[in-house]
C-alpha cells in the first residue's frame, strides 16, 4: 500500500488541522456495516488492513449502514516504559472518548458514524494495543451502536446457519473449544466477540484471529493445523498472559462466511463432568437473566439487552463441562446445532 498525500494547508490558515492532507481510504465491510477509512499514514493503514482485510462479509438482515473512520499518526513520541497507559472511558455533549494519553486516543460520534483515532508515532511500536484498543474501539462501538447490536464477550460457532454461543469466565477454555469446533468441521464465527441483533438473533463477528493458549498445541495433531498454528505470531494481554495470534483468513479451515442465527448458548466450565452423559446440563430458572447479566456486564447494559435475553432463553442455555477430550464438548455442540 502506497500513500499519496496532497500537501497539508499552511499551520495559520488551518490551526486545528480539520483540513490535513488528502489521501487514500480503505473500504471494508465489518459486522453488517460498511466502513471508510482514511489515513495521513500508511502505517496505520496497514493496520486496519491486518485487522480487517479479507473478512467473509457475514451481514445482518436490514439495510447496511456507513461508518467514516479518520487516523492521524502524530510525530510526538512517548516513553511508555513496557507498554502503553490503559483507555480511559469519558462521554458527554453526544461523544465518545477513549483515552491514553495527549496523543493517543479515540473520539467517536455514534449518531453521526463517525470517529477519529489519534496515534503517536512511539505507538507504532506497540500495534497490539493500537489496533484492540484505539482501532478496534471505534470500529466495535460504532457498529454497535449503528446497528442496535448486543455486543458479547465470548465465542460463536455453528453450522448450516444457525449458530451457539460460548460463554463463560475467561480460562474456561471458549478458545480451546472453538478451535477443536474447527477442527471437528464446525464454523467459526468468532472467538473473542459477538454482535448480536437481539429481535433476530442473528450473530456476527469479526473473524480474523484465534487466540490461543501456547499449551493448546499438545492437543493438536502434527499436521497443517498445528504448524498453522506453531509460525503463528505471539501476542501478550495486558494481564501478561501470552498467547499464540493465529489468522483464520490464512489457515486450513476457512471461519464463517455468513451471519449464524442463534440456537442457544452454552456457559463453558473448566470442571470435569461427574460423568461421560453429563457434559451439558440444561439450565432453567429465573437464574438465567442473572447469571447472563453477571457475565456480560457491559452488554446488560445497552439497550435490547432485555429483548436478547428473552429470545436466547427461549432458545436454550446450558452448562457445558470438559469432558475426556475436546471431542465430546464439540460432539455436544453439533448435538444443539441439530
Amino acid at each position: 500500500m502506497a500513500l499519496s498525500c496532497g500537501p497539508p494547508p499552511p499551520a495559520a490558515a488551518d490551526p486545528f488541522g480539520e483540513r490535513g492532507a488528502r489521501c487514500p481510504a480503505l473500504d471494508l465491510a465489518i459486522l453488517g456495516g460498511r466502513f471508510h477509512f482514511t489515513s495521513d499514514s500508511e502505517a496505520l493503514l496497514r493496520l486496519v488492513e491486518s485487522a480487517y482485510g479479507g473478512l467473509p462479509q457475514n451481514g445482518l438482515p436490514g439495510t447496511t449502514p456507513e461508518f467514516r473512520i479518520e487516523l492521524r499518526l502524530v510525530s510526538s513520541r512517548t516513553d511508555h516504559r513496557g507498554e502503553p497507559p490503559r483507555v480511559r472511558q469519558h462521554s458527554g455533549a453526544g461523544l465518545l472518548c477513549g483515552v491514553m494519553d495527549e496523543n493517543n486516543y479515540v473520539m467517536l460520534d455514534p449518531h453521526g458514524g463517525r470517529a477519529l483515532v489519534v496515534a503517536s508515532q512511539s505507538m507504532l511500536d506497540y500495534p497490539y494495543h493500537l489496533r484492540y484498543e484505539l482501532i478496534e474501539f471505534a470500529v466495535f462501538t460504532l457498529a454497535t451502536r449503528g446497528r442496535g447490536l448486543v455486543p458479547l464477550h465470548g465465542a460463536c460457532v455453528g453450522h448450516a446457519g444457525r449458530g451457539v454461543l460460548l460463554l463463560g469466565a475467561s480460562g474456561a477454555g471458549k478458545s480451546t473449544l472453538a478451535l477443536h469446533s474447527l477442527l471437528g468441521g464446525l464454523e467459526l464465527l468468532a472467538e473473542d466477540a459477538v454482535f448480536v441483533q437481539p429481535d433476530s438473533l442473528y450473530a456476527t463477528g469479526v473473524p480474523n484471529f484465534l487466540h490461543l493458549q501456547p499449551d493448546a498445541l499438545r492437543q493438536v495433531v502434527h499436521g497443517p493445523i498445528h504448524d498453522w498454528l506453531a509460525q503463528a505470531p505471539r501476542i501478550r494481554r495486558r494481564s501478561g498472559v501470552e498467547k499464540i495470534e493465529a489468522d483464520l483468513r490464512r489457515g486450513p479451515h476457512p471461519p464463517a462466511t455468513a451471519a449464524l442465527q442463534l440456537v442457544g448458548a452454552v456457559f463453558v466450565r473448566a470442571i470435569p463432568a461427574t460423568a461421560p452423559g453429563q457434559l451439558r446440563v440444561p439450565l432453567s430458572g429465573h437464574g438465567i437473566a442473572a447469571r447472563l447479566a453477571a457475565d456480560q456486564a457491559y452488554a446488560s447494559g445497552q439497550p435490547g439487552w432485555a429483548v436478547f435475553v428473552q429470545g436466547l432463553i427461549q432458545r436454550g442455555v446450558h452448562e457445558l463441562h470438559r469432558g475426556n477430550h475436546p471431542e465430546a464438548s464439540v460432539e455436544v455442540l453439533r448435538e444443539l446445532l441439530g
